[in-house]
């Protein structure tokens, strides 16, 4: 049993450790690479999230996003009205549903979030150079297991905690 319990409070102690990196590298990279940009437009971290969103999936719908990031519709609609009010997002009819609102970015937004996913790429690419070749690969790796450990977990399918994917 004294076993057991050692293995959960490190589990636990690990899964701590684990988010707190990532939120610390989340916000890191928000507000040190697109702070000032993300000010100049009075953008939020959310609403810089749904432009990128939406730029992968053009034509999604409001439900999709909300489901995307694990909130209610309601605050998806707040956050469409203010980027609506920008000018960096539509919203359409769906032609089947009246019901749905479909999302696409307007030329501003597509502009935006190229400018955005510039400094990014940037800014990443700074902090990947001050790395070793060795401890790139490791990252990429095990960042390659958390998503694929999490994608298993979200979708109920057994998975290898290895990474599946190309090297």
């Amino acid at each position: 049993m004294a076993t057991r319990t050692r293995g959960s409070e490190r589990a636990t102690a690990e899964a701590e450790r684990v988010l707190d990196l990532l939120n610390s590298l989340g916000s890191t990279t928000f507000r040190q690479l697109l702070w000032q940009k993300a000010s100049e437009l009075d953008l939020t971290y959310a609403q810089s999230q749904v432009l990128f969103y939406v730029a992968e999936h053009p034509g999604c719908h409001m439900g999709e996003v909300a489901k995307a990031f694990g909130v209610t519709l309601p605050a998806v609609t707040h956050i469409v009205d203010r980027l609506e009010q920008k000018e960096f997002l539509l919203r359409g009819d769906h032609p089947a549903d009246r019901r749905i609102y479909v999302l696409d970015l307007t030329r501003a937004g597509k502009s935006l979030v190229d400018e955005l996913q510039a400094m990014r790429l940037r800014g990443m690419g700074g902090v990947l150079a001050r790395m070793s070749v060795n401890d790139r690969r490791r990252v990429v790796v095990g960042l390659e297991a958390l998503v694929d450990a999490a994608s298993s977990e979200s979708d109920g399918t057994a998975k290898p905690a290895r990474s599946r994917r190309a090297k």
